[in-house]
């Protein structure tokens, strides 16, 4: 206890005690413990209770719906809650609203796809509902009731966002509780988390959302404001000569942001933008002009998430250029927790990801599932063709970054100087500045294995002096508990109903036997992985096996729970993917055995 602190009374203690099992040795005298004997607690209570401590008799009692409290720990396929008989005790799933916050083109969007994906990742079906969905419903109705009222349409320009048009916000208003209404239905359905995109930009749309959202005990809400401070490219948008094409003065912009890690959002959601409906068939230099206009007319309304929010209690989450600061309040819950988590982790740094299957090994040969089998003679030799082929896709991606950027700098030399406010900044150097900092050549390309044998064996030809070399007990084979060591055709003989059960659910299927493990075990297990996966900058190898392969893949590609455990990952491929702001790119490379080397396929 601090030294200005008293210690808390002696009751309190012994109170703290009797939460707690305690196990006495056999010559202990029972009158000198805390502990309850069985015989003295209360029959209903031991009845609801029968395989763990009870409550404090004295705090258990029956809570009003509007207090029934959401569950904590909550991992589907891994936790099972035991509920009590009585319906009105028992606890209420966990479910989420997720309210985003911020400006226009701040990468609001890039971010809600990022959690989107990971929560479908670990299990928790996610939703979201756009903004440009809603935009685009605005902009119908807009239309549709100002040419019923004066039978010309609606000007859908800048003007229809400035703050002053009370009948545009009226109607965004609107449309944003109607959203919101969706996804609640939506949640009541069966849903886990659901995301509201849209700018929300004045607590007087936050304090709505807020008020409809307390009706639903049920549901927690999270507020999650995307925040860009960086005023290079804010400039480099809007410093160029009017007399240059649209072409020219976007690339400005994308070659800023392709090395600034926050404006590689930027420049992204704003080129979607231009291309989206508002913006149809129109020029596209008026096009920019307008939408910056737009933005300004936000701007002058926004009103950052802050004070308001933290008296009310508000569980809120800022992220600053793109996670570069993370500021949180009150997060309270799992899934909250867990989006946070995962929000503070993860960078728009250029890198390559491969991912492969350890090489042929002996069990592979007689078609034997688990076990820690070594290496055939081809797996030998697919191995030592692999460092090679890594070595020289490293080299290629250090030469086309290199041809990139210096390309970049000449064309940005026809510009002398950007000049907001008359600084002058010179725009090159800026690029080069931003370049130097997320220059993915940086430390050592890291290397991950499983540590079993045929994965550990696979990389024993890389150079340890020259790789980040790991092996990791996360990225084992699903353990296949009493099956291990026997092949597929022996349990479909010998276990056929057991053999049934997998193929209808391989999703949930856990192997038998202590240790077993299903789909969804293996994902959680690796879910430290994709959070460093996401965390790092460096480009990196990871050698593993069929499950975790599927597993890895199908995060990196937002596969579906369907798709998921059966995709064909043959062994000798190779997966090279790629991370940008509009998703993943891949490209994949087969072994080929007689020319010991690699084909794209």
């Amino acid at each position: 206890f601090p030294i200005n602190m008293d210690p808390p009374p002696q009751s309190y203690l012994n109170q703290r005690r009797k939460t707690l099992p305690i196990v006495m040795p056999d010559d202990s005298d029972p009158r000198q413990s805390d502990h309850q004997p069985e015989d003295q607690i209360r029959p209903d209570i031991q009845a609801a209770y029968p395989s763990s401590s009870p409550p404090n008799a004295e705090t258990h009692h029956t809570s009003t719906y509007s207090a029934r409290p959401s569950v904590g720990l909550d991992v589907p396929g891994a936790v099972q809650t035991r509920e009590p008989p009585d319906p009105s005790e028992r606890q209420l799933d966990s479910k989420l609203v997720v309210v985003m916050v911020g400006l226009p083109a701040r990468g609001k969007s890039y971010i809600v796809k990022k959690l989107r994906r990971y929560l479908n990742w670990l299990q928790y079906e996610t939703r979201v509902r756009e903004g440009s969905e809603t935009n685009e419903k605005v902009r119908r109705i807009s239309a549709e009731r100002s040419e019923k009222s004066s039978g010309k349409a609606q000007d859908q320009s800048a003007t229809f966002f400035d703050p002053n048009n009370t009948n545009g916000k009226n109607l965004r208003d609107e449309l944003a509780l109607e959203t919101l209404e969706e996804l609640i239905e939506w949640l009541k359905n069966g849903g886990r988390v659901a995301i509201h995109d849209a700018t929300n930009s004045t607590r007087d749309r936050r304090a709505k959302l807020i008020d409809r959202l307390q009706r639903e005990p049920e549901i927690k809400v999270l507020f999650l404001e995307s925040v860009c401070t960086d005023k290079l490219v804010s400039a480099a948008s809007g410093a160029c000569s009017p007399n240059a094409t649209y072409d020219v003065r976007f690339a400005v912009f994308v070659f800023v942001a392709d090395f600034c890690n926050c404006y590689q959002v930027l420049e992204r959601n704003m080129r979607l933008k231009l291309s989206g409906p508002d913006y149809k068939d129109k020029d596209p230099v008026m096009a920019l002009k307008d939408f910056k206009n737009r933005v300004e007319n936000y701007e002058t309304a926004y009103e950052p998430i802050g004070d308001w929010e933290e008296e009310r209690d508000v569980q809120y989450c800022k992220l600053i250029n793109v996670g570069k600061k993370v500021i949180a309040n009150n997060i309270s819950g799992y899934l909250s927790g867990q989006a946070v988590f995962y929000l503070m982790n993860f960078n728009l740094a250029e890198r390559q990801i491969f991912l492969t299957r350890h090489g042929e090994s002996m069990d592979n040969i007689v078609e034997r599932i688990g076990g820690d089998a070594e290496l055939s003679e081809r797996g030998h030799k697919f191995g030592a063709a692999l460092s090679r082929f890594i070595k020289r896709q490293r080299e290629v991606f250090a030469e086309s970054q290199q041809v990139r950027h210096e390309e970049e700098l000449r064309q940005l030399q026809q510009f002398d100087t950007l000049d907001p406010g008359g600084g002058g900044v010179p725009l090159a150097k800026s690029l080069s500045s931003c370049s130097e900092k997320t220059d993915p050549s940086q430390g050592k390309f890291v290397i991950w294995t499983s540590m079993l044998q045929r994965a550990v064996q696979t990389v024993e030809t890389f150079n340890p002096a020259e790789y980040d070399i790991k092996h990791i007990r996360f990225l084992n084979e699903i353990y296949s508990g009493l099956r291990e060591g026997m092949s597929y055709g022996e349990i479909q003989r010998l276990y056929p109903e057991e053999f049934a059960a997998r193929q209808a659910n391989k999703l949930y299927y856990r192997y038998p036997g202590m240790g077993g493990e299903s789909y969804t075990d293996v994902i959680h297990r690796l879910q430290s992985m994709i959070i460093e996966l996401e965390r790092m900058t460096q480009s990196c190898l990871i050698v593993t096996h069929r499950v975790v392969m599927r597993i890895l893949l199908g995060y990196l590609l937002d596969w579906t729970h369907d798709e998921m455990p059966h995709m064909d990952v043959p062994i000798h491929s190779v997966y090279e993917l790629r991370p940008k702001p509009y998703g993943t790119e891949l490209r994949k490379w087969q072994y080929d055995e007689a020319t010991d080397e690699f084909y794209e396929f």
